[in-house]
This record gives C-alpha cells, structure tokens and sequence, in this order.
C-alpha cells in the first residue's frame, strides 16, 4: 500500500484533497467502523458493477468522507482505477477487489484523522 500512496503524493491533482473539519467531526459521529461500511456500500453500487453507464461521474466531489478520499486515491471511477491500481475496466469486481479498494480508502481517511 505504501506504494500507491507515494505515487498519489506526486499527484498533484490527488494531493489537494483534504477532510476539513466538518467531514472528521461526521466521522467522529458515525465511527470508523460505519464510514467502513459506507466505503463498501459505495463501491458495490457504484464502482464494481461491470457496466456502469455513468462512469467517471458517478462519485460526487464533496458531501461524504468517502467521496472526498476516493478521489485522493483514485478510486472514484473504474477508468481511475484502472490506471492507477492497474484493475481493467469492464470486468465485475471481486470480493477481494473491492476489500482492496475500501482499504486504500479507509487508509486514507485514518491519515487524513491523524494530520
């Protein structure tokens, strides 16, 4: 994972998304565990389906932590994902495949906690 995250830091792009207060303090609300659960509800609906006729609008830009950090770590978009976790478009996503990407995301957001 660190991989992923060094090459998102060089991305200048990636590196201007930050959780500002109100998004930590939603977060504090809910618990880790049920933004946990958002992050996977987000992605089997949104992301992992094989056809997604909205594809690369689907993840609005501000309005849920999730939405903020899948955009930081370029997993907002199956063309996102494919270029930079290198998993191809046009497939279904798997169990592991989606586990992968909740975790880049949830990653993210306890980093985000801690700076």
């Amino acid at each position: 994972m660190a991989d992923i995250f060094e090459k998102l830091s060089m991305s200048a792009f990636r590196s201007k998304f930050k959780l500002k207060q109100k998004e930590k303090e939603y977060i504090s609300q809910k618990g880790i565990e049920t933004i946990r659960k958002h992050a996977y509800d987000f992605i089997s609906k949104r992301i992992a389906p094989k056809e997604i006729p909205n594809d690369g609008k689907q993840t609005p830009m501000k309005g849920h932590p999730v939405f903020i950090a899948q955009h930081a770590t370029a997993t907002c978009c199956r063309g996102c994902i494919s270029k930079w976790h290198k998993i191809p478009k046009g497939i279904e996503l798997n169990k592991q495949q989606q586990d992968y990407i909740v975790n880049i995301i949830m990653e993210w957001i306890e980093r985000q906690l801690v700076s």
